[in-house]
């Protein structure tokens, strides 16, 4: 039985599992095929495989969510946290990350669970990005819905055109009308160090 494997490599085994091949992807048998292991080192860290799928939405929460947000809040300037937000998120979605994943297992009760309290958390955190912009709260649930919005649709275009990946130049024009759409007017996008 291999146990150099520690439990984190399954969990950063089945992340990326979620991401390329959905929940189904977080499965015994490949990742262990993936790892060079055996089962037996699975269940050395793991009751089961739901045991498996709750660590790896816990990692993708910490990873995607609480992390991203500690980030940007080191930023002093409320432009150029929204501005690093948009970057890193819609790039993240474009390029295929887990969320398009996640979301597509939203019938699963783990799932659910933790997709309900990432997405609060994070439109509670771009309202009060935008709010920190000095837009007013009503205008501010507004913008930070019509972001996430527009992050949501970005990864499910990737996950139905999966042979439509942007180019380096695509992407680069694709962030900046996105950055465009995310600011209110009279905010450059242009202006935080692209």
């Amino acid at each position: 039985m291999d146990m150099s494997l520690a439990r984190t490599d399954w969990i950063d085994a089945a992340l990326s599992a979620l991401a390329q091949d959905g929940l189904a992807g977080v499965a015994v048998q490949p990742l262990a095929r993936t790892l060079g292991a055996s089962k037996g080192s699975f269940y050395w860290h793991f009751a089961d495989r739901a045991a498996l799928v709750t660590a790896t939405l816990e990692l993708w929460e910490q990873r995607e969510t609480t992390a991203v947000i500690e980030r940007i809040e080191a930023i002093d300037d409320p432009r150029e946290r929204l501005v690093a937000l948009g970057r890193g998120a819609y790039a993240g979605a474009a390029q295929g990350n887990a969320h398009a994943s996640v979301l597509a297992a939203a019938s699963d009760p783990r799932v659910r669970l933790v997709l309900g309290r990432v997405t609060r958390t994070r439109l509670a955190f771009l309202q009060r990005l935008y709010r920190d912009l000095g837009l007013k709260e009503d205008e501010a649930t507004r913008r930070a819905r019509v972001a996430y919005a527009l992050y949501l649709g970005i990864g499910e275009l990737r996950r139905a055109d999966s042979h439509g990946d942007p180019t380096d130049a695509e992407l680069d024009a694709y962030l900046e009308l996105a950055l465009a759409t995310m600011l209110p007017p009279g905010v450059p996008a242009d202006a935080a160090g692209a």
